[in-house]
């Protein structure tokens, strides 16, 4: 009995210590699981600055008429430079598609890695945004993988609010590609990058594992806290379709009047 009583407390003191341990352990994995979350989140507003940033300055905006017909839009704030036995960039952001009621679809987690191409702006770190013109552009977006140029046509996209998509190689292109670093804003080649849909992220936006198609096509719920994009691609879409009716030519009847 004497022996049990001495060993009673020492079991005691190792449970209670299992316990705390067991505890921390889940309270840190929770801590982290709501760090990744606000990671992604963070991810989406800063694409939405990124529009902000860019449409508000008139003369080195997107034009109009890129914006207005836009099926798809990517945004990839800060796409930094790597070196993984050769010089490349590696970033992550977010794409929406049009739906076919007017609206846009919930946020598509992305990644793109490319060449050296992401430093020819003259910065350690580039925001990118990608605009996808039609809809063979827009299947490749769905498909979850492409590489730019091999299977989706790109070309650097027009520089200005009431600047035209004036060449044939832009006008018919899948994707408008643009690039800003250190306050220069200018279309970028971005072939032989390759875009995937973060699989990791989705699952931590959207509580599991969606396929872009579900997501792009607004087949899912919206998730919470990403209303701060979907609201500047729908302002910027809009605006951009009022102001370029508004610059429109006369009609020849409304002339002759």
């Amino acid at each position: 009995m004497a022996k049990i009583s001495s060993i009673l407390p020492r079991f005691v003191t190792v449970l209670g210590a299992t316990c705390l341990l067991l505890m921390g352990m889940a309270f840190s994995q929770d801590d982290t699981n709501k760090n990744e979350e606000t990671s992604i989140q963070k991810r989406v507003i800063a694409s939405a600055h990124v529009l902000d940033e860019i449409m508000g300055t008139p003369d080195k905006a997107i034009p109009d008429k890129v914006m207005h017909d836009a099926k798809c839009i990517a945004v990839v704030p800060s796409m930094v430079k790597i070196a993984v036995g050769f010089g490349g960039s590696h970033g992550k952001g977010v794409a929406v598609c049009r739906l076919a009621n007017g609206t846009w679809s919930g946020p598509a987690p992305i990644t793109i890695t490319g060449g050296s191409w992401g430093l020819q702006l003259g910065g350690q770190a580039i925001d990118l945004v990608m605009i996808v013109r039609n809809q063979q552009g827009m299947d490749h977006l769905l498909s979850d993988k492409f590489k730019i140029g091999a299977n989706a046509s790109a070309a650097a996209g027009p520089v200005g609010r009431d600047a035209a998509a004036d060449t044939d190689l832009k006008m018919n292109a899948e994707m408008l590609t643009y690039a800003r670093a250190r306050g220069l804003f200018a279309g970028v080649d971005l072939n032989g990058s390759v875009v995937t849909q973060d699989k990791d992220e989705t699952h931590l936006l959207y509580g599991k594992f969606v396929p872009f198609e579900a997501i792009l096509t607004g087949k899912v719920h919206r998730p919470a806290g990403v209303g701060q994009f979907e609201a500047a691609v729908r302002k910027y879409a809009n605006q951009s379709g009022n102001h370029a009716q508004a610059n429109a030519p006369a009609s020849s009847e409304s002339a002759s009047r």
